[in-house]
């Protein structure tokens, strides 16, 4: 019986994966097997933690935003800041409210005292 030359093509779907886990550590680059499951876990991962940076995020700017306005004793709580902003109908959203308190906090300053009168 004749040998029977394989096709290229399971050994090109192996190289792209090993190519993907190139940077990982030891057995997790080399071997197809373990390759297979750790590229499934770190695009699951991948998946999870996109979700989870926006959460994260906009706890930090929250986070921002609150203690500049407790700083300087300008208005009670976030809540109610926020609050009266939507109730003035002044639409900005945390990360612009974040990025002002930081660079320019008279400028938020401002803004709170229009929202009181």
């Amino acid at each position: 019986m004749t040998r029977i030359k394989r096709g290229y093509i399971a050994r090109r779907r192996r190289t792209k994966i090993r190519l993907f886990a190139s940077s990982f550590r030891g057995a997790h680059s080399r071997l197809t097997r373990t390759v297979t499951q750790q590229k499934i876990r770190a695009l699951a991962s991948a998946y999870r933690d996109r979700g989870r940076q926006k959460r994260n995020f906009r706890h930090l700017w929250i986070a921002r935003i609150n203690a500049v306005i407790r700083y300087n004793k300008v208005y009670y709580s976030y809540s109610r800041f926020i609050h009266n902003l939507s109730k003035r109908q002044l639409l900005l959203n945390r990360k612009i409210l974040a990025q002002i308190a930081i660079l320019n906090r008279n400028c938020l300053y401002i803004i709170s005292n229009e929202i009181i009168k």
